[in-house]
């Protein structure tokens, strides 16, 4: 006996059941990455307060973080993807910065990430830059930016604690404060350095709404704060969240904060 042609219908109605696996799959939005933006202070031999790395755990940092085949990029890219002007991040993505201007990132750091052809974001105070016994000079941090890769960026004019002296200022003389810090550090690195500022550090990772619109005002892109979780698209422009890397972070430990945020940017 002949079957009867399906309806309009229920030709439609077959054609969707048939396809809606396919167009489950491919509407699926991209998985978007996560970026672990690590941040060390000072390097030595032995640990010397909270803020130490051991010189001897940095450099197996290095090596797991090589074995993990692990793409290190500048934070600038990072910050270009997440505004929108760069359309994708390389796998495995990973930035690294440094805060303070300690010496030994000159002594310890730069030669083990040179030699590696990794680039790193440098936040520094200027009023310690050739002034205070720990920290850089300015011919140091030249004698860094004439390698490609390195470059140096805003920590503040002498890294304060911004709510704390908030807590203690009127709000017009915070307000000319906080300017005073952001502007000045800027116009000091660019100065001294003859480079572009554009990205900035929060003393202590500390900061509210009201510092990143000014944040914003001074001309920064974008600024990092602490947090010890990856950076995503989520995460607002002027707190980006940064892993701090201190000696009690083992080698176990960071591997898996960064094959965490591997997994949480591929594809199931």
């Amino acid at each position: 006996m002949s079957r009867a042609p399906l309806d309009a219908g229920r030709r439609a109605l077959a054609f969707g059941l048939l396809c809606a696996p396919l167009l489950g799959r491919t509407a699926r939005p991209a998985p978007q990455p996560s970026v672990p933006v690590l941040v060390y202070h000072r390097f030595a031999a032995t640990v010397l307060d909270s803020m130490t790395l051991r010189s001897s755990n940095f450099e197996v940092q290095l090596r797991m973080m090589e074995r993990l085949e692990c793409t290190v990029i500048p934070l600038a890219d990072w910050v270009a993807w997440r505004r929108g002007e760069r359309a994708t991040l390389p796998p495995r993505a990973v930035v690294l910065t440094a805060d303070d201007g300690h010496r030994s990132q000159f002594e310890v750091m730069a030669p083990l990430l040179h030699a590696r052809g990794w680039p790193v974001t440098l936040f520094v105070y200027p009023s310690a830059i050739s002034n205070a016994s720990y920290a850089m000079t300015w011919p140091q941090l030249r004698e860094l930016l004439a390698e490609p890769g390195f470059t140096v960026q805003s920590h503040t004019f002498w890294h304060p604690n911004l709510l704390q002296e908030r807590r203690r200022m009127s709000p017009d003389a915070f307000q000319r404060f906080a300017a005073d810090q952001l502007r000045r550090s800027r116009e000091v690195i660019e100065q001294r350095l003859s480079q572009p500022v554009s990205l900035l550090a929060w003393p202590f990772g500390l900061s509210d709404e009201a510092l990143w619109k000014q944040a914003a005002e001074c001309g920064y892109q974008a600024a990092v704060t602490l947090g010890n979780r990856s950076a995503s698209m989520q995460d607002p422009l002027y707190a980006v969240p940064r892993h701090l890397i201190v000696d009690s972070v083992d080698e176990r430990q960071l591997a898996a904060r960064l094959t965490a945020a591997f997994a949480a940017g591929e594809a199931p």
